[in-house]
């Protein structure tokens, strides 16, 4: 019989995919003899049962009530009893951590009977009907799916009838008469009351967790994460203990380490005389847990010891949850935390120090985003601001743009292409649309481990919370701060760093990681000076980074197209050039020496306009080759279709057709142009005369271009250089076509040697871009000593998409439909296009064992595709040059993932 439930004595840290990672973690800290309410796990497969079948799997029922037998003999007491009841919570545990998308239900097992043993039991009236209160209000919403708001404006009102500042300022008869007018709003709205059945209510409970895998908002955070819909969730019932029975009971949520900073120490929130949900949901602004110190030493001190166990066992920074019900302290969940992307460099490398892990370790706990968000510049601390107010730090960074103060208009104002911030009282998770949208969050409420902070630093959003000067009016779409009012529209500054609210515009300057990239580590260092916390940033990344280096055997070249470009790219690590894209050689100025080419009319004409294009070409990869002097730069051949750059047609023919209506004259150059316009004009040019097609139709193109390298790269060895030009060919499609460019492309290097008495070796390859080249790849090798996959050409032609197009028509409801998880330009799409470049691969080295590969679309700088790339044995990437230190990273981290055995070599 499936085995559907597991009590916490039966799981472990191992069991994620079984038992999602709250329920495994829960059945380790039980393991490691740490005070847990005890509970079961209700597994992801009787979750993704549910989800195929749409009801539980039959053995469910019998086995939850085996497991709620347990829980009472263990505690002696009844779920929902009439004396001293045994209550339950029940919450969502996926195996990825999914903060607050899914849904959770406290106290389930009260009813209209077990209140009064509850009150009883607690000696404590308030808190009994407290505790009622707050379920009905919270199975009303999440498993009935009543409007949340109805029970918020009940309370609201009650709170001001009886002149409660907040909550807690309710005494027990208030919070009776809110539960009749809670229990009233069910009845209204579902037309049932309120379940008694303590058992009717924790099977709903559980219900509605599993459908709360499948909601919108779950729906979009894991197509953003990256998490497959068919993972499922696991529900864990655990045992009630209760935050919420005085001031020597509260609740809150830990840190090991600070995870915005990465300072090691005690950080986190506690809320004395509360539920977990008050301090998450920021509807009362928390305390420290050195505040926690005070009000109470001995279960803080525990909390420590705890933590430290905990950190020296995971090995890593732990996300706590815990709740002390009079004077006991009691662990609710542990994971491993989500942490900012400087903590995440600098706790990796204090955790080197420590002992605790090595240094792969530490280069598989950061990622390439993580570094690219490094990157991002910060508030110019000599700029003048007009600061409004401070608040909470959440997540660094600085952010501008324009206060919204709702998602739907973040996500309006965000396709219209405005930068925007989005300002809550307090977010909640149906605002993580306006979020995603948001360049900044700015909340009035919460503390650092509330909804905000936490989704925000999940996403390296720049957020800050807790901001109490703010009086946020939504429906007024304003906020004031003292006598300054902010409307919906006006622009605001905010620093994720020191938690600082600005008005107006604020000018950034580059982060010192950044200047440690491209300057170096000494002169990174002298610029930060004093500035402890930038400076163990810097050393963090340098030494992460140095390490990925060591390991990797990807290299990482760039793609440049000048030698400026080349140079910022060497300077930020690059190994070599994969991609020079020569026709952005010929814009600007040089635009009409190749419209002279296509508008040639005999060969005269034609040897012209190439000989005006030599000596420019030629500088170009002189200053191409110098800036890579001693590294591989591999010159593209022109591969755009000729017409851009001519005019466009429609409009060239209107403009000589009104002219001609207005009797004025039209010259021959002009109808010379329009008829050479008409003449290239494609219907699909993507398709059409470019790549190999050029060389092979227009004379003397290709020649001249490979002329010039040839020129350049003996002209550099004579003056004592180390150029090494390789020629690649675009858009090949058949060996014949490569066979028929490199006879012609060898003669002149041989003719230029010759003339200019240097030894030329000039490698000659081609781009595998079309799906026959990738399936003839073995005949193709027979020519080429290289290949580079053009993945973003290789992408349009295996799916049939124009990128141009699509991207901007039907790929977002494809997301929306699960077609795509993420955008196929973005990632690469292991399955298609992904398996004609291994196909490829495994050709190429058939026919040329010796050849090198490599790839240069826009895949090369996506961490994701990087790890595929290194697994099926290509030499190298190519990635613009602010992507190289991030492809630097994520290829050390490949290759310690192979070396672990978590990748395939």
């Amino acid at each position: 019989m499936p085995k559907y439930v597991y009590n916490f004595t039966e799981g472990n840290k191992d069991l994620k995919d079984l038992l999602g990672g709250k329920g495994a973690n829960l059945g380790e800290m039980t393991g490691l003899g740490l005070p847990v309410p005890p509970g079961f796990t209700i597994t992801t497969e009787a979750c993704r049962y549910y989800m195929h079948h749409g009801s539980n799997p039959e053995e469910l029922a019998d086995q939850v009530s085996s497991a709620i037998t347990q829980l009472e003999q263990t505690f002696g007491r009844q779920l929902g009893g009439d004396s001293e009841p045994l209550l339950v919570s029940v919450r969502s545990g996926a195996k990825f951590s999914m903060p607050g998308m899914m849904e959770t239900v406290l106290n389930v097992g009260l009813n209209d009977k077990s209140v009064l043993g509850l009150a009883e039991f607690a000696h404590d009236e308030r808190f009994a009907w407290d505790s009622y209160r707050r379920l009905i209000q919270m199975f009303g919403k999440t498993v009935l799916g009543i409007d949340g708001d109805l029970f918020a404006a009940q309370l609201d009102a009650k709170k001001e009838a009886v002149g409660a500042a907040s909550d807690v300022d309710l005494t027990a008869e208030d919070l009776k008469d809110l539960v009749d007018r809670f229990k009233a709003i069910v009845l209204e709205q579902t037309g049932e009351p309120f379940p008694q059945d303590p058992r009717q209510q924790v099977d709903a409970a559980v219900v509605a967790v599993f459908n709360s895998w499948n909601t919108e908002r779950a729906r979009l955070y894991r197509r953003r994460e990256r998490i497959s819909d068919e993972l499922g969730t696991a529900v864990n019932v655990q045992s009630m203990v209760f935050g919420n029975l005085g001031p020597d009971s509260g609740t809150g949520v830990a840190f090991t380490r600070n995870p915005a900073s990465g300072h090691p120490g005690a950080y986190g929130d506690y809320l004395p005389n509360a539920q977990g949900e008050d301090v998450v949901a920021g509807i009362r602004n928390t305390l420290s847990l050195e505040d926690m110190a005070k009000i109470d030493a001995e279960s803080y001190s525990e909390l420590r010891r705890i933590m430290k166990t905990l950190e020296n066992h995971y090995r890593d920074l732990c996300d706590i949850e815990f709740t002390v019900e009079r004077g006991k302290l009691w662990m609710l969940q542990t994971r491993v935390g989500k942490r900012t992307a400087a903590a995440a460099f600098k706790i990796a490398v204090q955790l080197v120090d420590e002992g605790l892990i090595t240094l792969d370790t530490a280069l598989d706990r950061v990622t390439g985003d993580q570094l690219n968000n490094l990157m991002f510049p910060q508030f110019d601390p000599k700029a003048p601001k007009t600061r409004l107010t401070k608040a909470m730090a959440a997540s660094p960074g600085a952010a501008v743009g324009q206060a919204v103060f709702d998602s739907p208009t973040a996500q309006q104002w965000k396709a219209q292409g405005r930068t925007v911030i989005l300002v809550r009282r307090e977010t909640n998770p149906d605002d993580l649309g306006g979020m995603i949208a948001s360049v900044g969050i700015l909340t009035a409420r919460g503390g650092k481990t509330s909804h905000a902070a936490v989704v925000a630093r999940g996403m390296g959003t720049t957020c800050v919370v807790g901001a109490d000067a703010l009086e946020v009016d939504p429906t007024a779409r304003l906020f004031r701060v003292g006598n300054t009012t902010v409307a919906e529209g006006d622009v605001i500054a905010i620093d994720g760093s020191t938690g600082e609210v600005f008005l107006g515009n604020v000018p950034v300057v580059a982060s010192p990681v950044f200047e440690y990239l491209d300057e170096g580590l000494d002169k990174a260092l002298a610029t930060v000076g004093d500035n402890a916390s930038a400076a163990e940033l810097v050393m963090a990344v340098h030494r992460v980074l140095a390490h990925a280096d060591s390991v990797r055997r990807l290299k990482v070249r760039a793609n440049a197209d000048t030698g400026e470009d080349a140079d910022r790219a060497r300077r930020l690590g690059a190994q070599g050039v994969g991609l020079c894209r020569t026709e952005h050689q010929f814009l600007g100025d040089r635009r009409k020496l190749i419209e002279r080419l296509i508008l040639a009319q005999n060969p005269a004409e034609r040897t012209a306009a190439l000989d005006a294009l030599l000596p420019l070409q030629r500088q170009d990869f002189i200053e191409l080759f110098t800036a890579m002097d001693g590294l591989h730069t591999t010159v593209r051949l022109i591969d755009p279709p000729l017409h851009e750059f001519l005019p466009d047609l429609t409009a060239l023919s209107v403009s000589i057709a009104r002219r001609e209506a207005a009797g004025e004259a039209v010259t021959e150059e002009e109808a010379t142009l329009l008829a050479a316009v008409e003449r290239s004009h494609e219907a699909n040019p993507m398709l059409g005369l470019r790549g190999v097609r050029l060389g092979l139709t227009v004379p003397g193109l290709f020649a001249l271009q490979v002329r010039a390298i040839a020129q350049a790269a003996a002209q550099l060895i004579r003056q004592g250089h180390d150029p090494q030009p390789e020629i690649m060919v675009p858009l090949v499609g058949s060996y014949v076509e490569l066979e028929i460019v490199r006879d012609e492309a060898e003669r002149i290097i041989k003719e230029v040697s010759e003339i200019e008495g240097e030894v030329l070796s000039i490698p000659i390859g081609c781009m595998i871009e079309l799906p026959r080249a990738a399936v003839t790849a073995d005949q193709i090798a027979r020519a080429a000593e290289f290949f580079s996959f053009g993945t973003n050409d290789l992408t349009q032609t295996t799916w049939g998409f124009s990128r141009d197009d699509v991207e901007g028509s039907f790929f977002a409801e494809y997301m929306g439909l699960g077609v795509f998880q993420v955008s196929p330009f973005e990632t690469i799409d292991q399955a298609g296009v992904g398996s004609l470049v291994r196909q490829a691969v495994q050709l190429g080295r058939q026919t040329r064992p010796e050849i090198t590969l490599g790839v240069c679309g826009e895949h090369g700088g996506d961490p994701e595709s990087i790890h595929f790339f290194n697994q099926i044995g290509l030499d190298y990437v190519s990635c613009s040059p602010f992507r190289v230190p991030v492809a630097r990273l994520e290829a050390g981290r490949a290759a310690v993932a192979v070396e672990e055995g978590t990748g395939t070599a």
